[in-house]
């Protein structure tokens, strides 16, 4: 599969999915009547959904969506590094697509800055928990029953909604581009370095262990 068909793959999930998390989450508000619970169930079961969806329609192109999981692909040997500023750059271009369309379609401004507090050690933490543990069922999952990925990234995300303090958004693009939507799902800019910086943690200690497991049998 050539490069550009792999970018057009990331470019695509990446922004259905962004526009999925956004946009479910202000659908999710409108129709709560206040109630936080079922809004974050809402958005919890629509980006579980389209996560399994978007997994199964790209996988056997390049379904990353993510530039947490991208690098730790590459740092395994299952990518080159030479591609990866690519896969990334691209793959924040398209979250950023993701969340303007989805405030487009709810009649909101393109573009407007969350102030939505996200922060402290708690959800610093579960950020890094949240992302342990997707790329964790991502590599693991992956090796031993590769055609169940799909369903095991989208029931993995699903749960996490609700067992992290943080949401578990689990992906630096999520999280840069989520802060351009002042909605359920935004987050502030200035709490995005912390989250990100947790996230960077939990996918290299992920990929330190899946490494350590399979050591011996060459990984790449």
């Amino acid at each position: 599969m050539q490069l550009k068909h792999k970018l057009i793959a990331e470019f695509l999930g990446t922004a259905f999915l962004l526009a999925t998390v956004v946009g479910s989450g202000i659908m999710g508000e409108r129709l709560a009547a206040g109630n936080v619970a079922i809004a974050l169930l809402a958005n919890t079961l629509a980006t579980g959904a389209i996560l399994t969806c978007l997994i199964l329609t790209f996988s056997k192109i390049s379904s990353h969506f993510n530039p947490a999981v991208t690098s730790v692909t590459a740092g395994l040997g299952q990518l080159r590094w030479q591609v990866v500023p690519a896969f990334v750059i691209v793959q924040m271009i398209a979250a950023v697509t993701g969340v303007v369309a989805a405030n487009l379609m709810f009649g909101l401004p393109p573009l407007y800055l969350s102030i939505h507090e996200r922060t402290g050690y708690a959800q610093w933490f579960s950020e890094g928990v949240a992302t342990f543990g997707l790329i964790t069922v991502i590599l693991f999952g992956d090796k031993y029953r590769g055609e169940a990925v799909p369903y095991i990234v989208g029931a993995y995300i699903t749960a996490a909604y609700w067992f992290t303090s943080s949401t578990s958004f689990a992906n630096p693009a999520v999280t840069i581009a989520r802060c351009l939507s002042n909605t359920f799902a935004g987050i502030r800019p200035q709490d995005v370095g912390g989250f990100v910086a947790a996230q960077t943690i939990g996918a290299a200690l992920a990929a330190i262990l899946f490494w350590w497991f399979h050591k011996g049998e060459g990984v790449a």
